[in-house]
């Protein structure tokens, strides 16, 4: 199943500065082969169900070998059965009703 997902990784424990374990994980979506986008509070990521998961997973344990004692993290999800769908076709379906 494809997803479209927003998610915010939160390393604890490792002062103000979180750019360094963000880019470790943008690292591992390109790696995966995953179509994503960076915005300012998080990233937006689409692609089959297990493997957005599995390279959220793989972001977890990339930090905490970083050296972050504790990670919290947001996750949205959305999912469609009725047609395929992408991150760029929702921003495009706005933009065209502006």
């Amino acid at each position: 199943m494809n997803v479209i997902l927003e998610f915010t990784v939160i390393p604890l424990g490792v002062g103000v500065s979180l750019s360094k374990y963000v880019a470790a994980c943008e690292r591992i979506l390109k790696e995966a082969g995953l179509n994503y986008e960076l915005h300012a509070n998080g990233t937006n990521v689409e692609g089959e169900w297990d493997t957005v998961f599995a390279a959220i997973k793989h972001c977890h344990e990339t930090i905490h070998k970083m050296g972050a004692p504790r990670i919290s993290t947001q996750i949205k999800v959305g999912t469609r059965t009725d047609r395929p769908q992408t991150m760029a076709d929702k921003v495009e379906s706005v933009k065209a009703k502006l």
